[in-house]
């Protein structure tokens, strides 16, 4: 069974959100102590984490970097915030998806079954005990860790597999509609805007690693992975 962590301060919403997760089997804790929230997650240990950002004492997006340093597991926004920018912050903090409230409970549903599968079913499982290298540039898929040399940077679900792909196909051309099937398979519902700003995070990856230029933007048509940064695989 599945758990998932429900950082919300409305407990009406969090009532309702339990009532309709419940129905599909889920195994729901909401935070009853927003002073404890990391200790709570981590007694809990759930599969997946909602997370609102108006939130007493320290926002969501301060609990979604908390997280962040302990666990890999999908953490999706659900909030009242509709602004651009706010959904830009919670990506940039280590957020895999945005709904904006009032939202619709099916569309919320297959977001998070979406996630679940990328992370646990159907599609993490062809992932499990693989590594892919190329020009001495390792992505351990299951461990989410990408390294070069004595460099190590930790990864989150979705920049392993905006890498895998462009790893497997290094040197051509990767779509943005490819992208989006690989990642989410609910597409529909992923805002434009999401895939920049995870090919952004992917880009800062790789400049930890010291590969500024490796990561190309075609113009019109997606992204390609270009291994000039020296080393030999």
């Amino acid at each position: 069974m599945f758990k998932i962590f429900i950082i919300e301060d409305d407990r009406g919403l969090v009532a309702l959100l339990q009532d309709y997760l419940h129905k599909f089997g889920y195994e729901t804790q909401a935070v009853n102590d927003f002073e404890r929230v990391r200790t709570q997650f981590e007694m809990f240990a759930p599969h997946l984490v909602l997370l609102d950002v108006n939130l007493p004492k320290y926002d969501g997006y301060y609990w979604c970097r908390q997280i962040r340093g302990i666990s890999t597991c999908p953490i999706l926004f659900i909030s009242a915030r509709d602004g651009k920018m706010d959904q830009v912050m919670a990506l940039e903090n280590g957020a895999d998806d945005y709904i904006t409230k009032p939202f619709d409970y099916e569309i919320a549903m297959a977001k998070i079954k979406s996630q679940l599968r990328r992370a646990y079913g159907t599609y993490a499982g062809s992932n499990n005990e693989r590594t892919l290298t190329v020009a001495g540039m390792a992505l351990d898929v299951e461990r989410l860790v990408l390294t070069r040399g004595e460099a190590k940077v930790d990864l989150s679900h979705t920049e392993a597999k905006i890498l895998d792909e462009l790893m497997q196909k290094s040197g051509t051309i990767v779509t943005r509609d490819r992208l989006l099937e690989k990642i989410w398979d609910d597409q529909a519902f992923v805002d434009e805007n999401t895939l920049n700003v995870y090919v952004t995070r992917v880009r800062k990856k790789l400049a930890a690693l010291e590969i500024t230029d490796g990561l190309q933007t075609v113009r019109g048509q997606g992204y390609r992975l270009i291994p000039n940064w020296g080393d030999e695989d």
